[in-house]
């Protein structure tokens, strides 16, 4: 079943999405230790205040209240000038757990609340629109890069899980789609969110009348 009309499946278990509401919000964040991850993680190397004179977006810029998935687009736009301005200064691309992204994404005032509800018609336009199936699959049918965008998994839970989970994925998939000529995909607005939906969606709806998840 082609992924846009797989879609159709996906729209029928939106209801019962809808009425349990979205997915909880991650486990409560810290702010002042995400303060810390932030000067751990050399991210005040670049990120200074507007008042001081740095290599990256002011401080201003990036800490501002917006939604956490928003926050996690705006993430994942910035890892190739950040990832080729570390090799640049003999950096080694940082590590960031989970829990160390959701209190970095408190200190820089992302909140799940201000994210809008998932649309997930718009969200499977993004993932076609972005071309993610260049490389992934869903359901089987796409690119070959694993995992398969419609299994099961804990990233979807949580801008702060998925941001986490990008983090340590865009630098390689960025020189992937550079080797094969895609363009590295860019997010705005809703876009993340929109798309994380959809996929969440589609890892936990099975198809109709198979009682189960569709046969591989």
């Amino acid at each position: 079943m082609s992924p846009r009309v797989w879609l159709a499946a996906v729209l029928i278990g939106a209801g019962a999405w809808v009425l349990a509401g979205a997915p909880s919000r991650a486990a409560a964040a810290d702010a002042e230790s995400g303060a810390a991850v932030f000067a751990a993680k050399q991210c005040v190397r670049c990120h200074v205040p507007r008042s001081e004179q740095g290599p990256g977006p002011v401080l201003e810029e990036i800490r501002r209240p917006q939604g956490a998935m928003e926050l996690a687009g705006r993430l994942w736009n910035h890892v190739p000038a950040m990832a080729g301005m570390l090799a640049q200064r003999g950096f080694q691309w940082p590590s960031i757990s989970a829990s160390e992204m959701a209190d970095l994404m408190a200190y820089l005032q992302g909140d799940a609340l201000r994210d809008a509800r998932p649309d997930l018609y718009k969200g499977q336009v993004t993932l076609l629109r972005k071309n993610c199936l260049k490389c992934h699959s869903l359901r089987r049918e796409g690119g070959r890069v694993e995992p398969d965008l419609a299994e099961r998994r804990g990233d979807y839970e949580s801008a702060s899980a998925w941001a986490a989970a990008m983090w340590t994925h865009t630098p390689r998939m960025a020189a992937m789609a550079s080797s094969v000529g895609v363009a590295y995909p860019r997010f705005t607005g809703d876009e993340m969110g929109n798309l994380v939906g959809f996929l969440r969606e589609a890892a936990a709806a099975p198809l109709r009348g198979t009682g189960g998840a569709p046969k591989r």
